[in-house]
């Protein structure tokens, strides 16, 4: 039987790089040519051929455009480092879930990322920005490994425009005009008056997420109140390897967006 190339799943669609912003000495956000159908927090499997595929999250989009923020890993990555503006990469997707804004809106909002974990969260903040009145309060936390290691500088001196800010690094350093420290020592400064109107987002390393996770439950934030994306090892990205799944769950199909009370009890 004949099989048709464009049902084919694994088929991959070709976009230019239109823009590359350096971000740190090991990441880059590439602006490419893309007109798809995307929600906040979902993610594309992006390769070049000959070098491989990897889940990134998209960190931004718009109509016709779309951005990646890819870290220089391995060989896919640093090959994808050398590319210029007019070269190509390749993508298929968007595959998860992503966020529901619709959860978000009328309501107080807390995003705590630490890391790398601030890519998937990007669009969702860019969007509340460009619409403050669909939020009752926003308040944003971010936690970086040093000064060195911040992540979307340009949008985030945008941000504190209109949204409340708070930056900190895990280490000191000589000249340094915002918090030291770890995320989990600002929690207790965050807006919980209300906190049966308050939605948690918590995105970073794992070990980031649990101890943030459990500062805000210490606040009497009640488990569906928090919101969670995690990254996984998403080969495929159709729920077919496996290579994602935590007990019956495929975080590549049924996430990576979690309500935390949906998947607190899973043993990963």
């Amino acid at each position: 039987m004949a099989v048709n190339v464009e049902d084919n799943p694994y088929r991959a669609q070709s976009a230019e790089i239109i823009d590359i912003k350096q971000e740190t000495d090991v990441e880059y956000t590439f602006r490419l040519a893309a007109n798809m159908d995307l929600n906040c927090g979902q993610f594309l499997e992006v390769s070049i051929p000959g070098f491989g595929e990897a889940p990134i999250s998209v960190s931004d989009f718009g109509t016709d455009w779309l951005e990646l923020t890819i870290r220089r890993v391995g060989d896919l990555t640093d090959k994808i480092h050398e590319l210029g503006i007019g070269d190509k990469l390749y993508l298929r997707g968007p595959y998860g879930n992503g966020f529901s804004l619709e959860e978000f809106k009328h309501r107080n909002l807390i995003i705590a990322a630490g890391g790398t974990g601030l890519a998937p969260v990007r669009s969702v903040i860019n969007y509340f920005y460009d619409h403050p009145t669909e939020v009752n309060d926003f308040e944003l936390l971010m936690g970086f490994k040093d000064p060195d290691s911040l992540l979307f500088e340009r949008d985030i001196d945008r941000w504190k425009e209109k949204l409340e800010v708070l930056i900190t690094v895990d280490q000191t350093c000589g000249v340094w005009g915002e918090c030291v420290g770890l995320i989990t020592e600002h929690i207790p400064k965050v807006n919980l008056s209300d906190v049966e109107n308050t939605e948690v987002i918590v995105v970073g390393p794992p070990l980031m997420m649990k101890h943030t996770i459990k500062e805000f439950k210490k606040l009497n934030v009640p488990d569906d109140k928090i919101w969670v994306s995690y990254e996984r090892k998403m080969h495929c990205g159709l729920g077919k390897c496996g290579h994602c799944k935590i007990e019956d769950n495929y975080v590549c199909v049924d996430g990576p967006v979690y309500n935390y009370a949906e998947i607190k009890d899973l043993k990963d």
